[in-house]
């Protein structure tokens, strides 16, 4: 077992654990912390802080505000666990969106990702590094697009032919850019959450 431990979130890292293990332990735990990651007999648990939770619901706040502005349905599923048994690989992440999909899981109340299209927008708030490289466990599940912010800028990932590149502004959601992001939580100390949002949105023009 390893345990990393710092002022935004700690990280314990566990080896040769079951995939049942892992299930049993998603169906033991209370609500969505610790978030887990599941990598083929590695199983990261992420305790996260202030730092890490506030990061990453306002970086949903500001995908909701955009999307209600542009006209663009959404259906959120947070840290909905995405499992994947075929490929003995799971993840939880900060936020998550079905965009492009969304259609498909409408009228679901549960997404089973044997059948159904993995989110199409995963939102990643990592001030440590991952024990498991998220990157390719990813691309393995099929996530067109990424967010990673690491306390200081956000960047976008973007799924293409199997491997993710940079890209400034998301492809899920025309129009929104990693600059406009950072530029918003850059302002996270100066004013409250919701003059904040106000602004952005005011900003959007609509």
């Amino acid at each position: 077992m390893t345990t990393t431990l710092q002022a935004g979130e700690q990280r314990t890292l566990l080896r040769n654990i079951t995939w049942q293990t892992f299930l049993d332990l998603c169906e033991q735990r209370k609500g969505s912390v610790p978030r887990m990651t599941y990598d083929r007999g590695e199983l990261e648990l992420m305790s996260p802080r202030s730092q890490h939770e506030e990061l990453g619901c306002l970086i949903g706040r500001i995908v909701e505000t955009f999307t209600e502005q542009k006209g663009i349905d959404i259906r959120s599923v947070a840290s909905t666990t995405f499992k994947r048994h075929d490929l003995t690989r799971a993840f939880e992440a900060d936020e998550s969106y079905y965009i492009q999909n969304v259609e498909s899981i409408w009228r679901k109340e549960e997404v089973d990702l044997a059948i159904d299209p993995p989110p199409d927008l995963v939102i990643e708030v990592e001030l440590t590094s991952s024990a498991i490289a998220k990157i390719p466990l990813f691309a393995a599940m099929g996530i067109p697009e990424v967010w990673r912010h690491d306390g200081t800028c956000l960047k976008m990932l973007s799924l293409v032919e199997r491997e993710y590149q940079a890209i400034d502004e998301s492809v899920q959601l025309p129009g929104l850019t990693a600059a406009m992001i950072d530029n918003v939580l850059s302002k996270r100390f100066e004013i409250g959450e919701t003059p904040l949002i106000r602004q952005f949105r005011q900003s959007l023009g609509q």
